[in-house]
Parts: structure tokens; C-alpha cells; sequence
């Protein structure tokens, strides 16, 4: 089912289970609100009625932090890195069968030092010497170039620093995206394919984590709703200039998002008068913080500015035990991401000292400890698909099967709960199915035994948002359409009517 503008729709769901309940009963959804909840409602007039066995009907989910238009960008470049790609012959094959089937810039993304070690332009200079190519490191903060992309973008220029020189010199450009975006051609991705993919997820709502944003994304992120491009409700981070963005209808301005890199950190009073200049304004901030550097850094900062309701620490990569009360005292919620343990434990295993290990992508002990916890699957850099990121905070096990962080699993209900906060307080856990709250909603494709029971496996039959189908798939679903003269119109479902998914970024485990 695909529509550029879905109105909202009359729905009768019988039999369905809100949340995790074990009573199955009937949801009544009128003017993009849920009005009625009961046992064996009698079907209205222009209702589409949706029969099932006792599905469970979940809350919209949200993914609390990625990146719209570089995954839109992802979703129609080139894998280079692992599990699509291995090694460096792997990788030297794929270039040459991609520069076979276009012309223009090739853009690769997702590569990873374990396939082909630190590449440069004179690695690919030997693969493909007269199209402009650019492969983004997985960590997303550098560019790999090869000769005909420099010689495109041209000079440097005077005022350059020393470290894009040095960079420019071998083709490796480390977040340079500022001074790359500013000589590319200016295009953004269409986001109505993966918008759609998402929808199919369940996925309602997104936060769009981009340190970059500005009141012009956000007011390209506007346009593309209004013309239906868009369709999840979105919440913005981004810089100071998103302070005078005006809330749309489905449209709002985040955190503040402060780029920590352990590397280049900020001047420490700069960053504090950064994080109180945003709270001053009434926007929380949100600290990128993967290393151990990174997040002292972000709570030293924190604790001299003050804090403010609604700050985040972004990702956590690594959280050592003995700080969880300072993270607790610092009233801030952690957005983690537990999909980074499937998809990227083997090297963490590989990479990282046994000690440390345990301090990876931690999510009981900051429940435990009264931390609040939310996960996005921060895409592209990770996997968009919730499910799998589900999944792997249940099992934390890496993709050759290997257990990380034992100690860490959730249970499957607590796995969902970190898709289902609200956008403006992701660690809050949402209120359950009731009455007067909007139909922005998850109908899966069984019930919750079922689904607990392999979170990855599972298939989102309907999500509606606002009472608005954004994804339908009625394959062996009794769905009917109740007429004015009190009989009900059955509809063909012998095959699907699913929106196309060409963002093949997700992964089935085989």
C-alpha cells in the first residue's frame, strides 16, 4: 500500500493485544485518535475492520537517533564494508563492477581498516583511475578519495587547515564534510523510499542526530513532509540556529548536538558556554560520547554549566561502572545503540582488552542504576531495522555468535520499551494503548509469545500514524470495509500490498 498524502482512516482492530496484555480485545480508532476499547464492538459505517488472533498492537515505535538524508544517501551507494564485504579483493571487485554500471561520482559507504587496511588514493588509483570515487570510513568521519574526486573538488585553498592538507595529500579526509559539501553538487537524496522502509519497521517517529542541521534542513525536512515524502513525525537536533525553528505539525526542533571527539575536544569553557547558551534557550544539549574521554568530558562540562531536563549522552559506547552514579546524578538519558553489538561485537572483541569489555553498550546496569534508556539504530552507520536492534539487546550476541556483555541483556519487553519513549523524553517509558491517545500504532504479525520469543523475526502488519497508513500488509489477514447498509465488503488479500523496499540495508540473521 503506498499514498503521498494518507488521510486518516476509520479503524475497527478486533482481537488484538495492546502492549503485552494477555486479554485480547477490540480498538476503535475515529479521527486519528483511538476512541474505544472493548470486547466485540459492533463495526460503524465506513470502518476498515482488521480481524486477527490475537496480534499484538504496540505503540508507534521511535528511533531516537540517525541520519535521514546519509542514509537515504547510504541506501543508493555502494557496501564496502563488512558483512557485504571482507577483504580487499572482495572490495576491489565490487568497485569494478560499480564503475562498470554508472558514470559520475561513486559513493562507497561502510567501509571498515579490517578489510583492506588504511586505504588511500594510491589504493585506489589502482582500481579505478579516471572516476571520481569516495568511500565513507563505517565511524562516518572520514572520506577516502582517489584522484579524479581530488582533482574535482579542486584546492585546497589558503586558509586550509594543516590537517586537510595532510589529507588531500593521500586522499583521506578526516571530517572534512563541511569543505566537501561546499564543492560537491548541491543534492539531497529523495527521502519517500526509505521514509516508506522505515514505516514497514513500524517506525512512526524518528530523531534525526545529525550534528550539522540548520534552520535550512530542517526547513527541507518540513518540505519534504508536506509533500509526503516524509512521513514519521521527526524531531531535529542540530545547531544553535535550530533555537528559532517554528514546531510543525509533525515537525520539531532537539537537542542542541555537540560533536565530542576525543581527538580535537572542544575548548572546556567554550563547551560550557555552549551548553548553557542552549539551555538558556531552552534546548537540551546532546553529547556524542563513544569513548571514555569523550563522556568525561561531556559530564565534566555538564556538571559546571548545570544540567537542564532532557540532556542525553549519544551512544555510550563505553561506560565504566564505577561513573554510573555520577551519569545518574547528572539527570541525563543515554541513547545507545544495541544493534552495534551484533553488528560490530566481533571486532570489539577482536579490538578492545578483555577488561573493557563490559563497559561496551551497557543497558541493565543503567536501568539498574536509574539511568534512563533509549536506543536508536544511528543509520547508516548502523542497521535502520529496530527489530534486529531488538533482538541483539536481548541475546548481545555479535554476529559469529560470540556473547558480549552478558551481563547487559534486557528482556524483550524492556528491548521494545527502548523504541517506545516519546521523542522529546526518549528514556519515559510511553503509556500503554488507551483512550484519547493518538493512533500512532504498531499492529504486528502475532502475538507477543510469538514475538518475544524471536523479536528479529518479526513482521509489522499495519502502522498507522495519526489513524494514517503509512505500511499495510495483509497478506492472510481478514480486513473488511463496513458499508452504509450494515453489510461488509471483503477485500482480496491473496497477495500483498506492500511499499517497495529498495533500502536493503537490513540484514535478515540467517
Amino acid at each position: 500500500m503506498s499514498a503521498t498524502h494518507p488521510g486518516p482512516v476509520d479503524w475497527l482492530l478486533r482481537n488484538v493485544r495492546p502492549m503485552f496484555e494477555h486479554a485480547p480485545l477490540d480498538v476503535r480508532i475515529r479521527g486519528g485518535r483511538v476512541v474505544e476499547l472493548g470486547d466485540g464492538l459492533v463495526a460503524h459505517t465506513g470502518e476498515r475492520v482488521i480481524a486477527t488472533r490475537g496480534a499484538t498492537l504496540l505503540p508507534g515505535l521511535h528511533d531516537h537517533h540517525l541520519h535521514l538524508q546519509a542514509l537515504a544517501a547510504a541506501c543508493a551507494s555502494l557496501r564496502c564494508g563488512p558483512p557485504a564485504v571482507a577483504d580487499a579483493d572482495a572490495l576491489a571487485a565490487a568497485l569494478r563492477a560499480a564503475n562498470q554500471a554508472g558514470t559520475g561520482w561513486l559513493r562507497g559507504v561502510g567501509y571498515h581498516d579490517s578489510v583492506a587496511g588504511e586505504i588511500d588514493r594510491a589504493w585506489l588509483d589502482q582500481h579505478i583511475p579516471d572516476r571520481p570515487v569516495r568511500i565513507q570510513h563505517r565511524s562516518g568521519r572520514l572520506w577516502i578519495l582517489n584522484r579524479a574526486a581530488l582533482e574535482q573538488l579542486g584546492p585546497a585553498g589558503a586558509d586550509a587547515s594543516l590537517a586537510l592538507r595532510r589529507g588531500l595529500a593521500c586522499g583521506r579526509l578526516l571530517d572534512a564534510d563541511d569543505w566537501m559539501r561546499a564543492r560537491l553538487p548541491a543534492r539531497r537524496p529523495s527521502l519517500a523510499a526509505l521514509s516508506r522502509t522505515l514505516a514497514s519497521r513500524g517506525l512512526t517517529g524518528v530523531t534525526d542526530a545529525t550534528p550539522g542541521n540548520d534552520l535550512a534542513q530542517y526547513a527541507h525536512f518540513a518540505a519534504a513532509q508536506e509533500r509526503g515524502e516524509l512521513l514519521q513525525r521527526l524531531h531535529v537536533m542540530g545547531d544553535a540556529s535550530l533555537d528559532d525553528a517554528a514546531p510543525g505539525d509533525r515537525l520539531a526542533a532537539g537537542a542542541t548536538k555537540l560533536h565530542l571527539h576525543e581527538h580535537a575536544l572542544p575548548d572546556f569553557d567554550v563547551l560550557c558556554r555552549t551548553i548553557s547558551r542552549s539551555h538558556a534557550s531552552g534546548r537540551a544539549v546532546a553529547a556524542h560520547c563513544v569513548t571514555i574521554t569523550e563522556l568525561a568530558c561531556a559530564l565534566s562540562a555538564l556538571a559546571q554549566a548545570g544540567p537542564l531536563a532532557g540532556d542525553r549522552v549519544e551512544h555510550g559506547g563505553e561506560v565504566p561502572e564505577a561513573w554510573l552514579p555520577t551519569l545518574r546524578d547528572a539527570g541525563v538519558t543515554v541513547v545507545t545503540q544495541p544493534n552495534f553489538v551484533f553488528e560490530r561485537g566481533d571486532r570489539y572483541l577482536a579490538e578492545i582488552t578483555p577488561d573493557a569489555h563490559a563497559t561496551l553498550y551497557r543497558a541493565r546496569s543503567l536501568r539498574d542504576a536509574g539511568i534512563p534508556i533509549a536506543a536508536g539504530s544511528d543509520a547508516p552507520f548502523g542497521d535502520p531495522d529496530p527489530w534486529r536492534a531488538m533482538q541483539a539487546a536481548v541475546e548481545r550476541r555479535t554476529r559469529a555468535g560470540a556473547l558480549l556483555g552478558a551481563e547487559e541483556t534486557l528482556t524483550p519487553e524492556q528491548a521494545v520499551g527502548l523504541f517506545l519513549g516519546p521523542a522529546e523524553v526518549p528514556g519515559k517509558p510511553r503509556a500503554a494503548v488507551t483512550v484519547g491517545m493518538p493512533a500512532d500504532l504498531c499492529l504486528l504479525d502475532r502475538d507477543w509469545q510469538a514475538a518475544r520469543a524471536s523479536l528479529g523475526a518479526v513482521q509489522v502488519r499495519l502502522t498507522l500514524r495519526g489513524g494514517a497508513a503509512l505500511w499495510e500488509d495483509s497478506r492472510g489477514a481478514d480486513t473488511a470495509m463496513h458499508t452504509d447498509d450494515g453489510s461488509t465488503k471483503h477485500e482480496d488479500h491473496r497477495e500483498a500490498r506492500p511499499v517497495q523496499r529498495p533500502c536493503t540495508l537490513r540484514q535478515r540473521r540467517a
